[in-house]
């Protein structure tokens, strides 16, 4: 890749973020974690109340980066099938030959929303987990491939629960990031409330096309990345596993750390986020910044933890302060 497509298709990150903020007010946080996994080439898990916009978050990045797009609403009957696709019967009319054909299901897209994931019982879950992680499905003993990029944004309720089926922490594992969304401000609450009760629409023009995208996960992996930025994500990864973790916090309250896949997912978000705000190198910043979102689903905490109301954030903060570059 050429310096000047390089700079292309830097040129083209701000006015992605500036078309998505013509429909999403605010966020700015949550957008920046999103658009880090789809450059990282992961996956990410929203979580946050009704209302604060997160399907609406998922279509209008659909628009403004024109990926093909389809909406899969899970509930308690969900089949894998349902989500995967299925074989049906064919017969060719003019020599009788019957044959079967697979039908593509909704997970066949460039961005792929599972609206309320942890509404379906863990076998459809499950049908997810090559997807996610192999970029493709099998069905039948034949496999079949997903379009590139892959891009999957689930969401979930963190307050119903009645009805829900928890995600197991080996699909929890497959999500790069862990995204929390909270309530919006004062004022951008005020923003919304107008903003969305008149007569005006506002119209998201494409920005990034799929080709751009794939180019850009691939100069992700060419930030650089100092051995002793690597050092700090190894140590840092290490002390969330309770048995071997010098970390007091974590000696009293975790019960399991984080794999190896967390030092992958840390590397790879803070080199996107760097590309982000135009730079080639990560920083301390970039990384304990992206700390939370990357742990917070990876680090399991015990009973203990539980009785005095401490969170996986809070173990997160901890190790921060405990891990020093």
């Amino acid at each position: 890749m050429t310096e000047q497509e390089v700079h292309r298709l830097l040129a083209k990150l701000p006015p992605l973020k500036e078309e998505i903020a013509k429909v999403i007010v605010g966020q700015s946080e949550v957008l920046d974690e999103v658009l880090v996994a789809l450059l990282a080439g992961g996956h990410a898990l929203l979580e946050g109340v009704p209302g604060l916009a997160k399907t609406l978050l998922v279509r209008t990045l659909a628009a403004a980066t024109d990926m093909s797009f389809r909406r899969i609403q899970f509930t308690p009957d969900l089949m894998p099938t349902d989500i995967l696709g299925t074989e049906v019967l064919e017969e060719d009319h003019g020599t009788g030959h019957r044959s079967f054909k697979f039908n593509e299901g909704p997970i066949f897209a460039s961005l792929v929303l599972a609206d309320e994931i942890n509404r379906t019982p863990p076998k459809t879950q499950a049908a997810l987990l090559e997807a996610m992680q192999e970029g493709h499905v099998t069905y039948a003993g034949q496999e079949h491939a997903l379009p590139k990029p892959f891009f999957l944004l689930a969401t979930q309720n963190p307050i119903e629960q009645a009805g829900t089926y928890p995600l197991p922490e080996a699909q929890l594992d497959r999500f790069l990031l862990y995204v929390r969304i909270s309530y919006p401000s004062e004022q951008e609450e005020l923003a919304v409330l107008s903003g969305t009760t008149g007569t005006a629409r506002a119209e998201v023009k494409p920005v990034l096309g799929s080709a751009d995208i794939r180019q850009l996960q691939q100069l992700v992996r060419q930030v650089s990345l100092s051995p002793e930025l690597l050092d700090f994500v190894n140590r840092l990864v290490r002390a969330t596993r309770p048995a071997t973790t010098q970390v007091k916090f974590i000696q009293d309250y975790g019960r399991w750390g984080a794999g190896p896949r967390a030092g992958q997912a840390l590397i790879l978000c803070a080199k996107a986020r760097a590309l982000l705000q135009g730079r080639f190198a990560v920083t301390i910043d970039d990384l304990r910044t992206l700390a939370p979102p990357v742990l917070r689903h990876r680090v399991l905490l015990n009973f203990n933890a539980e009785a005095e109301n401490i969170t996986a954030d809070d173990a997160v903060a901890e190790l921060l302060k405990a891990v020093a570059v």
